[in-house]
């Protein structure tokens, strides 16, 4: 009886927060800070830039940190050349001027190389990652080099093994890539290809493989970004009129839903769509803007600003790469030309309201990834 009595009151000093009349602190548990990765590109020497605070909106630097590669000393040209793993273990990065991609182990300390090798092809400039798969885009770099897609796979420790003859060809020679990315189930590699204004789309089997490509027409011309949203939806930008279209990949085949709708803005480049599926943005590079469009059920799109200008980054801005951050309430972008990155806030009707500026970004800087 007296020991249960013991065990009553701990529990109700426990329960009242109070023991002999001190009281009992009990932390709040505190919500990751986040942070945001961006490279310096440097032909000198590639390098990744850690801003911490993401899940604020506020960054602040953290740290830089050396691939072992080059940078080309100027713009990729593409999206995706920096990549996070799902469980935000590992980031991978891509060296165009030295032809190799790095593994870098993400860790409370900042970044820490995991490995570093050859990326199958000359010129890298975008990277995809589902679970322990990654597949990077060789953009060519010289006359008669064809472009091409290369898979590895990616260890526990970091370190990434090629997988024997997973080099595929893209739907023709100097098509202009710009992006490779999985779709969400993984079953499918999409890749856009500027010069030859289509959708190339490998299907990936159960050992990692890629075959094909099929080639689609794109909806209109140049498509450059991309992004997925939920029920196998396929969001794509396209610069030359600065349209945006969305479609069906269900069926394995790209089937338009919207139809290039204009961004009224110019040089719609850049793409990313919410992880809740309801709302895409485009960077507009050419105008210093960025365009928000609602998504429907169905994956329709809608302007969410009659001029599209959902945000001003001003001009000579160059607005290019964008990344939401880890919980979903922040949207941030690169500034290429105004050498900073810019924090916005999402509302909750897709609204961009501005919270945040951190400067001193190299204008070679390319990719930008949140956590």
């Amino acid at each position: 009886m007296r020991m249960r009595t013991i065990v009553n009151v701990t529990i109700a000093a426990a329960l009242t927060g109070a023991t002999h009349g001190f009281p009992v602190t009990v932390a709040a548990p505190q919500e990751p800070s986040g942070a945001v990765y961006t490279m310096t590109n440097a032909a000198s020497g590639n390098s990744v830039l850690v801003f911490e605070g993401a899940a604020r909106g506020r960054l602040k630097p953290a740290g830089e940190f050396s691939t072992g590669g080059l940078g080309t000393g100027g713009g990729l040209g593409s999206q995706g050349a920096i990549a996070l793993t799902s469980n935000q273990r590992f980031l991978l990065v891509v060296n165009a001027g030295s032809n190799d991609i790095t593994s870098f182990l993400v860790n409370a300390d900042g970044l820490e190389v995991a490995d570093r090798v050859s990326s199958g092809g000359r010129q890298p400039i975008s990277v995809a990652v589902d679970r322990n798969l990654v597949y990077v885009l060789n953009a060519g770099g010289s006359v008669g080099e064809s472009d091409n897609i290369t898979g590895f796979r990616l260890g526990s420790d970091g370190r990434l093994s090629p997988i024997p003859q997973s080099t595929r060809p893209l739907s023709a020679p100097s098509t202009g890539p710009a992006q490779v990315a999985f779709s969400p189930d993984g079953a499918h590699l999409v890749v856009t290809e500027k010069s030859a204004s289509a959708l190339a789309v490998y299907s990936v089997t159960k050992d990692g493989l890629a075959t094909g490509p099929q080639a689609f027409p794109s909806s209109g011309t140049t498509p450059f970004r991309f992004s997925f949203g939920k029920h196998d939806l396929l969001v794509v930008s396209e610069a030359a009129a600065s349209t945006v279209s969305s479609y069906s990949l269900a069926s394995g085949s790209p089937e338009v839903v919207t139809a290039s709708i204009p961004t009224m803005q110019t040089a719609a480049c850049w793409l990313t769509v919410t992880d809740d599926g309801r709302f895409a943005y485009t960077a507009n590079a050419g105008s210093g803007s960025i365009t928000g469009y609602s998504i429907t059920f169905e994956g329709s799109l809608t302007p969410l600003d009659s001029d599209g200008r959902t945000a001003v980054t001003g001009t000579g801005s160059h607005p290019t790469d964008l990344a939401l951050s880890g919980n979903g309430r922040f949207l941030f972008q690169l500034s290429a030309g105004a050498n900073r990155i810019d924090g916005f806030r999402v509302g909750t009707d897709g609204s961009l309201t501005t919270v945040s500026s951190v400067s001193g970004i190299p204008s070679t800087a390319a990719g930008l990834v949140s956590r």
